[in-house]
């Protein structure tokens, strides 16, 4: 059976963040730190969604939709990051050389997703001791906690 509109580049990834929720609209929103995050891929917003996370159309060397999407959990969130596209450049036509390259390409952009899911977790955490609570989560009731 074969596969039928299925993406070459396939992303998906998750990274808890212990903050509070509301914290992260402006680091994913900062139009400068996309193009720290993906220099080379073209970002026009699809839908910005706040504290939920934005979704893109991609264009430049790739073609598709990215997303990082943000889902509540806990007194924190996790950090949902979403990549489907196709290459731009005519891909080689042995199987073996086509399939080197999608694998080196994907490889590629799950490293650039998981740096900026760590660059976000690195910011909103900043001052966090190990296992106390979530930043921006105690004081201004800006989450509830689980009770355990």
């Amino acid at each position: 059976m074969k596969l039928v509109d299925v993406t070459s580049i396939q992303v998906a990834d998750e990274t808890f963040v212990a903050a509070a929720p509301s914290m992260v609209a402006a680091e994913v929103s900062d139009r400068a730190n996309w193009r720290r995050w993906w220099p080379d891929l073209g970002l026009s917003v699809t839908e910005d969604r706040g504290a939920q996370g934005v979704r893109w159309q991609v264009g430049g060397p790739l073609t598709g939709t990215m997303e990082i999407w943000c889902e509540p959990v806990l007194d924190g969130f996790v950090l949902h990051y979403f990549l489907h596209a196709e290459p731009a450049v005519e891909l080689p036509a042995s199987p073996r050389a086509r399939a080197d390259r999608l694998t080196a390409e994907n490889h590629r952009r799950r490293v650039a997703g998981k740096a900026m899911s760590f660059e976000v977790k690195d910011r909103l955490e900043a001052g966090r001791i190990v296992g106390g609570p979530a930043v921006g989560a105690d004081a201004a009731g800006q989450t509830e906690r689980a009770e355990i």
